[in-house]
Order: C-alpha cells, then structure tokens, then sequence
C-alpha cells in the first residue's frame, strides 16, 4: 500500500502548547474543530476530562489537519500565534495579504471582537485557501 506524503501545515508542538490553554479550546481551534473548541471554551474542556483525553489524541488531530489543510507561503503556525496574540490588531491578516482588512482590524480592534471570534472559525480555511490559489498561479 502506498502512503501519499502531505506536506506539514501544523506543529504537533504547538498543538501541545496550545493544550495547556486547551480548557478553552485553543488547540482544537488550531487544528479546524470549531465545534467541540467552542464547546470547551464554555465548559473548561467538558470540565477538564476532555482536555485530559485530548493529550493522547492530539497526534492524531495534527495528521488529520496536516491533509485536511494546504500548506505554502503563508505560515498557519505564524499566522496562529499572530491572531492568538494581535489579532484584535489584525496583525495575522496583513500577514496574510489582507491588508484592508487588516487595518479595519487595527481601527476597530477587530470589529469589537466578533472579527476575532470569526477568525478563529475560519483562519484555518482562509491559509489554506490562499496557498492553493498561490500553488496555482
């Protein structure tokens, strides 16, 4: 059987530092599941037995997202760190090429807040998207 090589978008690394903040969902963000990030963020990690159960299955989560999402000039673990920190800034989005947004960002720190909670959502899709459409040109 051949195993096809996919290119790595995430660090199994980060993904564990990130897990230390997992309790509210940090690390699930990070590897594309919105859903159950947001349902540790308002149950301290289903009251700290998920985050627990989530340092064995964090290897598994970093594989699946390492296929899932396309890597390239825009780094997801760069651009992660920049929401995580500055990304009421809009930092993580003139990192990646959106500039007017980035600067709406800046002015309204992050459209109060919500521009931020959508990202978390999306940065994942929006990296990934932008590097496919560079491998394509």
């Amino acid at each position: 059987m051949h195993k096809t090589y996919h290119k790595p978008t995430h660090s199994i690394a980060m993904g564990y530092i990130l897990w230390i903040f997992g309790f509210l969902g940090a690390h699930r963000f990070y590897y594309g599941r919105q859903i159950s990030a947001t349902i540790y963020f308002f149950t301290c990690g289903l009251f700290f037995i998920g985050w627990i159960v989530d340092l064995f299955l964090i290897p598994g989560m970093n594989e699946e997202a390492d296929i899932r999402y396309n890597q390239g000039d825009i780094d997801f673990n760069l651009a992660w760190v920049l929401l995580t920190f500055l990304g009421l800034l809009g930092a993580h989005r003139m990192y990646m090429g959106k500039w007017i947004t980035g600067i709406i960002y800046l002015l309204t720190l992050g459209l109060g807040g919500l521009g931020y909670i959508y990202d978390l959502w999306t940065l994942n899709e929006q990296i990934s998207i932008k590097n496919g459409l560079a491998e394509r040109q």
